[in-house]
């Protein structure tokens, strides 16, 4: 689905009036089938950013994160929500300064300090949320969840693992459901370098897109990290767990690994579906790791 180069007309006029006036507009929509981000800027240089929720649920998980969690990041450390629109699934957002870590072309000490900075973001999320009543229940459910949803992942990636990755996925989302119990967390859901914006200008790190926010296990919001920017540079890994605040236990560190198996079943499921490279290539490079003995 391509994303059109401007928002519905009427919610261009809402967005508009909750502005005070007719904002220049630009689609920066990921390449992917669900997104539907557009850039407004007004005279001045002030900038926001409208949203469409693919889903109901991610709009109303990144409502609340944006209301409830993510101002505990602190001034320009996570998006503000200007105003919201339940009926579209709709969020008029302020913009956060820098760009995409990702996108940008650092020292290593630098990006040691942006991830340093990330990490200490992540900090204070996971412990802002409330995690009280249903949200609790949802966090210690979190890790069952996780490995209940390995054997569709396998059924639907089919032949692109093989008999013996199969086995180990298998064999580590079993691992997964007998750990004991482990720290709880507001998590982001989707913490890596497209979301963890970096003003070289501020030296500030902030972070966006909480529409996978949730109450979860603390270890989860690590996982895109471990099968990605900390594959090949685990100085980056100790630069955000020194900024978070604390190492990984043993028991969330095997945790991190059952829970990248899963990850990788998943990649290979959509990567081809969305007709996704990168994210195919995740997860088979995981499923490598894992099966050679070196994921860490």
């Amino acid at each position: 689905m391509t994303t059109p180069a401007t928002p519905p007309p009427a919610l261009l006029a809402w967005a508009s009036r909750e502005l005070g006036a007719r904002p220049a507009v630009m689609n920066v929509s990921h390449r992917c089938e669900n997104s539907r981000v557009w850039r407004l800027d007004l005279p001045g240089a002030a900038r926001y950013y409208l949203k469409i929720s693919p889903k109901a649920v991610m709009y109303e998980r990144e409502t609340l994160a944006l209301r409830s969690a993510a101002p505990a990041l602190g001034a320009g450390g996570a998006p503000q929500l200007r105003a919201s629109n339940a009926r579209d699934l709709a969020l008029l957002l302020t913009a956060v300064p820098g760009r995409p870590l990702k996108e940008l072309e650092l020292s290593p000490v630098e990006e040691a300090r942006a991830h340093r900075h990330g990490g200490a973001l992540l900090a204070r999320l996971h412990t802002a949320g409330d995690l009280n009543g249903p949200r609790r229940a949802e966090a210690e459910k979190a890790m069952q969840a996780a490995a209940d949803g390995a054997e569709g992942h396998l059924s639907a990636a089919g032949g692109r693992l093989t008999a013996p990755e199969q086995r180990l996925v298998r064999q580590l989302a079993g691992e997964l459901r007998a750990l004991p119990p482990l720290p709880l967390a507001y998590i982001h859901g989707d913490a890596w370098g497209r979301n963890l914006m970096w003003s070289t200008a501020r030296q500030q790190a902030g972070w966006i897109d909480f529409e996978r926010s949730r109450a979860a296990t603390a270890v989860q919001d690590f996982v895109l990290m471990a099968c990605s920017t900390w594959t090949d540079r685990p100085d980056l890994r100790a630069a955000c767990l020194q900024g978070y605040g604390r190492n990984l236990t043993a028991e969330e560190q095997h945790a991190l690994k059952c829970l990248a198996a899963i990850d990788a079943a998943s990649c290979l499921v959509w990567g081809p579906k969305l007709d996704n490279s990168h994210l195919t290539a995740r997860g088979r490079r995981t499923l490598d790791r894992l099966m050679a003995g070196v994921f860490a």
